[in-house]
């Protein structure tokens, strides 16, 4: 616990003093018989103000020891205080008869009273929060309102002697100017006051939000007390009112909740209304009972009916108007709706995440509005500046996770929706459609990127290996040939290495071939197609079942299960150490579904995703599909792939299907001239070197 300081100490005794004085004050007007009292009853408002200020007072001097609005509370609870005391003495002496007596208690209530007034209604609402005038040109005011009630408060305690009431602090040469003012109509106390609350509308237009919701309290507190002592005076109301002033002094300064004036004052407002319109109701339903005789217990009937039906209307109404007063169109969420819908259907997603940032910041009046999309781009989207601890709003699309919404400290307009529940929950929604369509745009724009780039590496790849491999490969052949030809003429012994040389450099071409048809689509799809081409993936340690028809699929869709069973297939025995690997295809009109099962070790807790499960998710995601691994120590682990099929695939031809009907044949070409006859020994040695075997190829 900090330890108190001097400062802290002077306020606990003022703030105990006060108390005690009170009490003891309250204990002698308890022993007045209640027919004697001058004041109707025992605890007036004199005593909640000297025991709620310099309580609240302790409070804030204990945060803020140098803060004088604070110290005003406690020196002003204290005056009053001494007033409840004397109060006392005053009803005694006034029960015993003796006037002198009265007259000087009078005359010390006139002096604390002008003390109280001068800290409490006017020094505070003048300082308020921050211990400083508004402005220098706010000066002359506080010293003609101070002034003004101390002068008063003087020639009080000077006037001259009423009638039987002997004043021994007369001072006969200012009797005309205490006569003056006794005789004048004018409230200066009224005028003082009202100059006071003046300077926190001149505050209130200057400041920043937080400052205006600061005052915002003080005045609504001061409205409410001002309301109840005009409507009961002396009331249990009245009296709780005016303790509800230091209580808002102590939140505004403290900032304790302070958004909340935002709801109270509507609130306030709107119930009002309501009671008023039914107020309203009832009243000109009552003149009409009155007008027409024998119509009051149905007027009554229909003034409840109507009063019940209209009421939510009403409020709704009456909480729209309340809006519009304190924020503008800005602040009403049908508005903000229908301004969205615009936009939203106005531009591309990116466009459109940017427009309802910008929105959102207008509507909230705040700093600045950040929307961070999560794993697309644009990643993050800002409007502003928020700030260092900002406001976050999870953004969620059925379900799913797509970024996050960062809003800022309020703006300087009135009573901003800065944390608005209704405007937040309108803006989420349209926030949380954008940002996952701009995440769906971006995941299409580098699909396609990734498909383009693609292409254009495989196109490269088949160019380096036809020109880098076959091309030389066949040039080197040529020159062979040539050479071989003029060694069977001139040497035909001396051939025989060069053409076996030759055909050995064939059949590495044929396998060069092979591997790169084999790169492009595994064969054994359209030798086999896609079941039997896993099964013999699977062979000899796994198990696969099969159902539906897998004869007609997309070729798309057979190379992308084919190529993640075989890396499913590889993970498995490479990894899980499993004894049994299953291995299920199911086809449905929808998709083709396959699930990879091992009971192996299972995935650790921590595992990173590798290439391999990056690859099929990649290759499942191509196609729209799904790629799901679950895992659990010593449960071995499912990889489950959902592939969407297309109503009507294009059939692919293999074993495992029809194959597409044969073109049409051909006319056959005119018959070109028989060519000259050429020796037969190159004719031989071509079908002997196995070069028909390279064009079938």
């Amino acid at each position: 616990m900090r330890r108190l300081g001097r400062m802290g100490w002077t306020a606990v005794a003022v703030a105990t003093a006060s108390a005690a004085i009170v009490a003891a004050g309250l204990a002698m007007r308890l022993q007045i018989p209640a027919q004697d009292r001058i004041r109707p009853g025992v605890v007036s408002g004199d005593d909640v103000v000297g025991l709620a200020y310099p309580l609240l007072g302790l409070l804030l001097t204990l945060r803020r020891p140098r803060l004088l609005p604070a110290w005003l509370m406690l020196g002003g609870g204290l005056a009053t205080a001494t007033l409840c005391l004397s109060q006392g003495f005053y009803e005694r002496a006034h029960l015993a008869g003796d006037r002198t007596t009265v007259a000087l208690i009078g005359d010390y209530n006139a002096a604390m009273g002008a003390v109280c007034i001068v800290c409490v209604d006017l020094l505070i609402p003048l300082l308020f929060p921050d211990g400083r005038l508004p402005s220098r040109r706010w000066r002359p005011v506080a010293v003609f309102a101070v002034g003004t009630i101390v002068v008063l408060a003087f020639l009080h305690v000077v006037r001259p002697s009423a009638p039987g009431a002997p004043n021994p602090l007369a001072v006969p040469v200012l009797a005309p100017l205490a006569e003056l003012a006794a005789a004048s109509d004018v409230d200066w106390y009224l005028i003082a006051e009202g100059l006071c609350l003046l300077s926190l509308v001149d505050r209130f237009r200057t400041t920043d939000a937080a400052g205006r919701r600061q005052i915002g309290w003080l005045l609504y507190a001061v409205a409410a007390n001002w309301a109840m002592e005009s409507w009961m005076p002396f009331s249990v109301a009245a009296m709780l009112t005016t303790a509800a002033i230091p209580v808002a002094v102590a939140v505004a300064v403290t900032r304790y909740r302070l958004y909340g004036i935002d709801t109270l004052v509507s609130r306030t407002l709107i119930a009002a209304g309501l009671v008023g319109a039914v107020g309203a109701v009832y009243f000109a339903v009552s003149t009409l009972g009155l007008v027409a005789a024998g119509l009051g217990q149905l007027a009554g009937l229909a003034a409840a009916l109507f009063a019940g039906a209209a009421f939510q209307p009403l409020r709704r109404a009456l909480r729209r108007l309340v809006d519009l007063a304190f924020y503008g169109y800005s602040g009403d969420p049908r508005r903000l709706a229908e301004r969205l819908t615009m936009e939203v259907h106005s531009a591309d997603p990116a466009g459109a995440l940017a427009s309802v940032v910008a929105t959102a910041r207008e509507s909230l009046n705040v700093s600045g509005v950040i929307v961070e999309v999560a794993g697309g781009r644009p990643g993050r989207v800002a409007i502003g500046t928020v700030g260092a601890a900002p406001r976050e709003v999870p953004l969620v699309w059925h379900g799913e996770p797509v970024g996050r919404m960062l809003i800022g400290r309020p703006g300087p307009r009135r009573f901003p929706r800065a944390y608005d529940e209704r405007m937040i929950a309108t803006l989420t929604p349209f926030a949380a459609d954008v940002a996952h369509a701009a995440r769906m745009a971006a995941d299409l724009q580098r699909s396609r990127e990734r498909i383009l780039a693609a292409r254009e590496e495989e196109r490269r790849r088949l160019r380096r290996d036809l020109h880098d491999g076959l091309g030389q490969a066949l040039g080197d052949m040529s020159m062979s040939v040539t050479v071989a030809r003029k060694l069977l003429r001139d040497s035909p012994e001396s051939a025989e290495p060069l053409l076996a040389r030759l055909r050995g450099g064939m059949d590495r071409i044929t396998q060069e071939i092979r591997e790169l048809v084999y790169g492009l689509r595994p064969p054994a799809l359209d030798d086999l197609g896609l079941a039997l081409a896993v099964g013999r993936l699977a062979e000899p340690d796994a198990r696969v079942e099969t159902r539906g028809d897998l004869g007609v699929l997309p070729a798309a869709v057979e190379v992308a299960a084919y190529r993640i069973a075989q890396e499913a297939l590889t993970n498995a025995r490479r990894h899980a150490r499993a004894s049994s690997i299953l291995v299920e295809l199911s086809r449905s009109p929808e998709a083709l579904c396959l699930r990879v099962r091992d009971d192996g070790a299972g995935l650790p807790p921590d595992a990173r995703a590798g290439v391999g499960l990056a690859s099929m998710r990649e290759r499942a995601a191509e196609l729209g599909g799904t790629c799901a691994v679950t895992s659990a120590p010593g449960e071995g682990t499912v990889v489950e792939i959902v592939l969407p099929v297309s109503e009507d695939p294009a059939p692919a031809p293999g074993p495992g299907g029809p194959t597409a009907p044969p073109p049409p044949e051909a006319p056959p070409p005119p018959e070109a001239p028989p060519p000259p006859e050429a020796p037969r020994r190159p004719e031989t040695f071509l079908q002997a070197a196995g070069l028909e075997a390279l064009g079938r190829a």
